[in-house]
């Protein structure tokens, strides 16, 4: 069977997982257009407000949308969270002071914050040098939440629960939002003040509620992720209990401007627009997510999660067992994507990681990935990470290319 034809049979296999994922992202979307109904939103709101940034309404209002749609108490969205691991880091020098412990309760957090906590890296400021401890939580040899020490993990001195949504580059799965609550659970039970925190890369709207709506106390992502409808140019947030969102934003800022400043540099109206068109993109990114599964299964390949299995991000991991086979999927990505099909993707080191990377991404938004776009690190077992799509018809004409690749080599 050619990659036409397991294209083909995939997508006939498939109608009724696309056909419920239509009907999440219509209930995903009743709950966006109530928060904008319920907060007036308006055109006046897309003004943008210069230098300091006080007073802008537009950003006023957004912070009260998303919070709505999110499930929480409180939200700041902002232009100057520069990524997803910007946010994060701002949430947990919010909040840590020294003598507290930080405990990653998923197994190894991404990458990206390895250096932030310390356990890489030196002389850049990290949690680590400002005394606080940090602890890991492994997963069972089965990559799952080690639920039994779990439940006696909490210490009087841990201040804050670090939770992963996402799997990251790890093969393991992402977790469910009833995972997280029953985490939360836990923890609180454990210890009612100990802060249960949520890495939510990758996540928002692909479960009918966020991590906040279900007990988290605060929750970070990327607005060049999911959150931004592949449209907003730059940011992040954060989202939850007011005390502590307002706390982030202070290392965001500075203490006493907190969440009150940041100007929008005009960028409201694209901020609005897309939070209105999140759950579209995810929807399609899942459907693309199964089509990869599918299709790399069917060719005997491990993939995590399942074809049939239910999304619990817009990561799909596909473990090719080898370098070459990596940099050849990546290279077939590359060469069907709108921006830069030119350019040959090639292993190179990049800050913030341990491992050296091959990376497609031909996104209109650096680095956003929100357009089909793969990578990975090269190093054992050699997994390849597959992660959004703005519909899944453009996914499904990149894999054409990427079996043929894969299979070659």
């Amino acid at each position: 069977m050619n990659s036409v034809e397991l294209l083909s049979e995939a997508e006939q296999a498939l109608f009724p997982i696309f056909s419920r994922i239509d009907a999440e992202v219509k209930r995903h979307l009743r709950r966006v257009l109530a928060a904008f109904r319920q907060h007036r939103v308006g055109t006046h709101h897309f003004a943008g407000v210069s230098g300091y940034g006080h007073d802008d309404l537009g950003r006023q209002v957004l912070d009260q949308v998303f919070a709505e749609v999110m499930g929480a108490e409180a939200a700041s969205v902002r232009v100057q969270f520069v990524s997803g691991t910007h946010a994060i880091a701002c949430a947990l020098y919010g909040i840590l002071r020294p003598g507290d412990e930080l405990l990653a309760v998923a197994g190894p957090p991404y990458d990206t914050l390895e250096e932030v906590i310390g356990v890489r890296g030196s002389q850049q400021g990290s949690l680590a040098e400002f005394g606080i401890r940090y602890r890991e939580l492994a997963l069972t040899p089965e990559g799952m939440i080690d639920w039994h020490g779990l439940a006696q993990a909490v210490r009087p001195e841990t201040r804050l629960v670090l939770i992963q949504r996402s799997c990251g580059y790890s093969w393991r799965p992402s977790l469910s939002i009833g995972d997280i609550e029953k985490i939360v659970h836990l923890v609180k039970q454990q210890n009612p003040d100990t802060v249960c925190f949520v890495d939510n890369c990758y996540g928002e709207f692909v479960a009918d509620r966020e991590p906040t709506a279900v007990g988290a106390d605060l929750m970070a992502g990327s607005l060049i992720k999911n959150p931004g409808g592949t449209i907003v140019t730059a940011g992040g947030y954060v989202a939850g209990r007011a005390d502590l969102v307002e706390a982030a934003t202070c290392r965001l800022t500075a203490p006493g401007i907190g969440s009150a400043g940041g100007a929008t540099f005009d960028q409201n109206r694209l901020l609005f627009q897309g939070l209105f068109l999140a759950p579209q993109m995810v929807g399609e990114a899942m459907k693309g997510n199964h089509l990869t599964a599918y299709v790399f299964d069917k060719l005997g390949y491990a993939v995590n999660p399942g074809p049939l299995e239910p999304r619990r991000d817009v990561i799909q991991a596909i473990k090719l067992g080898s370098p070459e086979k990596i940099i050849a999927f990546c290279r077939s990505i590359q060469q069907h994507s709108p921006i830069g099909s030119y350019l040959d993707p090639v292993p190179a080191e990049m800050p913030g990681y341990e491992s050296r990377l091959v990376m497609a991404g031909g996104t209109f938004i650096d680095g956003s990935t929100s357009e089909f776009s793969a990578d990975g690190p090269l190093r054992e077992p050699y997994v390849v990470f597959c992660q959004g799509g703005t519909h899944w018809t453009h996914v499904a004409i990149a894999l054409e290319a990427a079996i043929a690749a894969v299979e070659a080599r």
